[in-house]
C-alpha cells in the first residue's frame, strides 16, 4: 500500500519530528538520504521505519534487520523534506545516549547555534580522529535535519552528546588533561599549544564567544592569528583549523 495523503497519522507523525519538541517526546529523529541512511544501517544506528518512494532499492543498504518500510508518493516525501529535491528514502532513529570515553581528544561545543556550523564541526571532528563531542547549553540539537544532512554520516562515528561542560571539564582537570577555551585575539597561538594526545577545546557561540565561566576553567585561551582585515573567522572554520592544528605531528 502507498501512503497518499498528507493527512495519513503516519505522516503527521513524522511530521512532528521535524520539531525539537517532537523528536524529544518520542526519542526519534528521520534521517534523509541514500548516504546517511547506509551510514546508520552500517553503524547499527536503531532505525525503526524506512520511508521510501515506490521503486527505490533497498537490497544494497546493509541493515542488521530490516526495519518496517512504508511506501509514500513523491508528493508526501515532499511534506517530510526541508530539502528542494526529495532523494527517495528517509528513515525514522530511535535517539540513544552516547558514551563520552574518559580520556582522549574532544570538543565542547558552548551555544554553537547555527545547524551548518554544528553539522560540519562534527563532520570534522570524524576527520580529525576526534573521540568525542560535548554539546552544551543553548547549542542547535544535533538531530536538527540541517545537522544531520551536514554530518555526511559523521553523527554514527563519534559520540556527540548534550551535558554540562561545566561539569565535564572538571573532569578533564581532575586527570590533568590541558583544557584549551577560544579567544579571538589575546591568549596564546595554536601553534604554540599543539603536541598533545589528550585534551579538550571549548568552542563558543558564533557571537559572543566562550562564557567567562568557561573561559575561567581553561588551562589556556588559544587564537588563531589572524593576517589580513577580518575581524574573526566562521566558527566552524576555526575549529577545523584547531582540530588538525593541535593534534600531535
Amino acid at each position: 500500500m502507498i501512503i497518499e495523503s498528507a493527512k495519513n497519522q503516519k505522516v503527521k507523525d513524522w511530521k512532528k519530528l521535524q520539531t525539537r519538541k517532537g523528536r524529544e517526546k518520542t526519542q526519534s529523529y528521520l534521517i534523509e538520504g541514500p548516504h546517511i541512511v547506509e551510514e546508520a544501517a552500517k553503524f547499527h544506528a536503531p532505525i525503526i521505519e524506512l520511508i521510501i518512494t515506490e521503486g527505490t532499492e533497498l537490497s544494497a543498504y546493509p541493515f542488521k534487520e530490516r526495519p518496517l518500510v512504508y511506501t509514500v508518493t513523491e508528493k508526501v516525501m515532499q511534506e517530510l523534506t526541508d530539502t528542494e529535491t526529495p532523494q527517495g528514502i528517509m528513515a525514522v532513529c530511535k535517539m540513544v545516549e552516547p558514551h563520552l570515553p574518559s580520556t582522549g581528544k574532544f570538543l565542547l561545543l558552548d551555544a554553537i547555534q547555527d545547524p551548518g556550523n554544528l553539522g560540519t564541526i562534527i563532520r570534522t571532528a570524524d576527520s580529525a580522529g576526534y573521540d568525542g563531542i560535548l554539546l552544551g547549553q543553548g547549542t542547535v540539537d544535533a538531530y536538527n535535519s540541517k545537522v544531520l544532512r551536514s554530518t555526511q554520516g559523521s553523527i554514527y562515528h563519534l559520540p556527540v552528546k548534550k551535558g554540562s561542560l561545566v561539569e565535564e571539564a572538571q573532569k578533564f582537570k581532575e586527570l590533568n588533561m590541558p583544557i584549551y577555551a577560544t579567544e579571538v585575539s589575546g591568549g596564546t597561538p595554536y601553534q604554540e599549544l599543539a603536541g598533545h594526545s589528550q585534551f579538550a577545546v571549548i568552542l563558543g557561540n558564533e557571537a559572543n564567544g566562550v562564557s567567562k565561566e568557561l573561559q575561567n576553567l581553561a588551562d589556556e585561551k588559544v587564537y588563531i592569528p589572524i593576517y589580513g582585515k577580518a575581524e574573526s573567522l566562521n566558527v566552524a572554520v576555526a575549529a577545523g583549523i584547531l582540530m588538525y592544528g593541535l593534534l600531535p605531528s
